[in-house]
């Protein structure tokens, strides 16, 4: 059996700000560093093989934080931009609420919460997958299968294409599906990558 553990960065000063984000790196708030650590009590006891996180430092950081706070044995992560967050183009540093009024809230709702209609110049949830489902195909299935345990800190986007794959969710599943800022979400796989269990540590 091997155990998958992935989870959202800590709060970011955009999340904050209530700016869309994408690939936009920027760091955690102090929040977001207590978050960090608040996964990190929650994985203490477990032990990983391998540790993932996106090409973006609020993931690295938080993957960081909560490993030394969990007193976890020094890991050297892998970083790849296929797990960044999905990229909102134009809508990049644009705050949230002043994009509602100016597009109006309707076209904001499906730009943010469709399947595959992506905002102006980024991507859509069904484009992440296409680079996050292939990257862990190959980089971090084989791992799994021969038991080894894996630990990624990525975005909420990026996180929802995994999920959508591990729990065979449809798009409109994962849509409705709320990814929590640091809040670890703990997989146990058998030898043949059938899912044995899946719940929010």
């Amino acid at each position: 059996m091997a155990q998958l553990v992935i989870f959202r960065h800590g709060q970011s000063t955009w999340n904050l700000e209530n700016k869309f984000t994408g690939w936009v790196d920027v760091p955690l708030t102090e929040k977001g560093k207590e978050e960090a650590k608040n996964a990190g009590l929650k994985i203490k006891g477990y032990h990983f093989d391998y540790a993932y996180a996106s090409d973006l430092k609020r993931a690295q950081n938080t993957l960081t934080i909560a490993l030394e706070t969990a007193g976890h044995p020094p890991l050297v992560p892998t970083y790849s931009k296929a797990l960044n967050e999905r990229m909102y183009g134009d809508l990049q540093g644009l705050d949230k609420t002043e994009t509602a009024l100016k597009y109006g809230d309707e076209q904001v709702k499906i730009w943010r919460r469709s399947f595959d209609i992506p905002p102006p110049n980024g991507e859509s949830l069904k484009d992440t997958a296409a680079r996050v489902i292939p990257y862990f195909e190959t980089e971090i299935i084989p791992k799994l299968k021969v038991g080894k345990n894996v630990v990624i800190a990525a975005h909420g986007n990026s996180l929802r294409a995994l999920i959508m794959y591990l729990e065979k969710m449809t798009p409109a599943q994962i849509l409705e599906f709320e990814i929590g800022t640091g809040k670890p979400r703990l997989y146990e796989l058998d030898k043949d990558l059938n899912l044995i269990s899946a719940k929010n540590l």
